[in-house]
């Protein structure tokens, strides 16, 4: 006689679950081909942002400045002489006019008192008027270099202005382009993240449903006990023979046949 036997069987909704997890994972390790097709490492390659307009310009601006930080010779652009104002001889001109008309005034001075006093034309006028002369010449020397000198600074003030404001704008400039590539450079490192999360999705999707399903505690879902009748065992050959040759031993008994 069979004796029932019982099977504890899982519940319906683990096993479904980790049957499906199961089937998904099995593409994604070499398992049964699918329209998977693999990771696209090209969707997340690493890019650099391009110089900005604005850090371009402000490297050629500073090739420019090469004119304004040497002596400043000449008179090309850069030179100090292109800083000094156009006008500066019309004022010097101007300047020097008036010296000379005041050394008139004074020379007529001189002559006047030699006239008062009976010496004019004769040797002490001479002598005051030479003095005079060789110290108005020098004085008329010393005012013209004043003026030049004069001009020379403000054209190296000015020179000097300029460098650094280009200078300063350059900086800026630069800074600004700076920023500029910084947002672009995120911008492209925020598409290579999102590229790679994209590819690696299946991955960390079934990586979670895994964890999950390796937390669960038994008897956290209900189970179904089965009973069932096993299948009779068949005899075996050498029992059949056995059993076959006593039933026929006895028939030949009966015959006689085995005296």
């Amino acid at each position: 006689m069979a004796v029932e036997q019982t099977q504890v069987l899982p519940s319906p909704v683990l096993e479904g679950s980790l049957t499906s997890f199961l089937k998904k994972l099995d593409p994604l390790t070499g398992g049964t081909p699918t329209t998977y097709t693999g990771i696209d490492t090209s969707k997340y390659a690493p890019q650099v942002a391009a110089q900005h307009a604005l850090q371009t310009g402000a490297v050629s601006d500073a090739a420019g400045l090469a004119s304004l930080v040497g002596p400043g010779a000449g008179t090309g652009a850069g030179s100090i002489a292109s800083y000094m104002s156009p006008y500066q001889q019309q004022v010097i001109d101007a300047q020097m006019a008036e010296f000379d008309r005041q050394a008139g005034i004074q020379r007529l001075g001189i002559g006047d008192q030699a006239l008062g006093v009976g010496a004019y034309g004769g040797g002490r006028h001479g002598v005051q008027m030479a003095e005079y002369q060789k110290g108005s010449d020098m004085n008329r020397a010393l005012l013209q270099g004043q003026l030049l000198q004069q001009g020379f600074q403000q054209g190296v003030g000015a020179r000097a202005q300029d460098l650094a404001a280009q200078q300063g704008l350059g900086t800026y400039q630069q800074a600004m382009g700076q920023a500029q590539q910084g947002y672009e450079q995120a911008k492209l490192d925020a598409t290579q993240i999102a590229g790679r999360e994209e590819q690696f999705a299946p991955f960390t999707q079934l990586g979670l449903v895994g964890q999950q399903l390796a937390q669960i505690q038994p008897g956290a879902f209900p189970t179904t006990t089965v009973g069932y009748a096993p299948p009779a065992q068949p005899a075996s050959p050498m029992a059949s023979f056995l059993g076959g040759a006593s039933g026929a031993a006895g028939i030949m008994g009966k015959l006689g046949l085995f005296g």
